[in-house]
């Protein structure tokens, strides 16, 4: 081999090794980005589970309230009920197709 074709040879050799360490970067980089994303999804699984019972919590305190009231809030607190029962019955009937 002539003496260019040893230059050209040796930069062709460094700029394989640079791809090649630029590669292995970007493979950590996105290894890094999954367990960031995975975090990212249990976290907002737990934030998922706290929303659904705080919001049953809130239902629960809301019949609560419908139910205890006082005499003078008779009327509304059965309006509430009916309500309710209506809610209740057409999720039974989703729930049967």
């Amino acid at each position: 081999m002539t003496e260019e074709h040893n230059k050209l040879l040796a930069v062709f050799e460094v700029r394989v090794r640079d791809l090649m360490a630029l590669c292995d970067k970007q493979e950590r980089k996105i290894s890094e980005l999954h367990r960031v994303l995975e975090e990212k999804d249990t976290e907002l699984d737990k934030a998922k589970q706290v929303i659904d019972e705080l919001n049953v919590k809130c239902d629960n305190m809301l019949t609560a309230r419908a139910v205890f009231m006082n005499e003078g809030d008779i009327k509304s607190a059965r309006t509430r009920l009916s309500k309710l029962v209506r809610e209740v019955d057409k999720c039974i009937a989703l729930l049967n197709e």
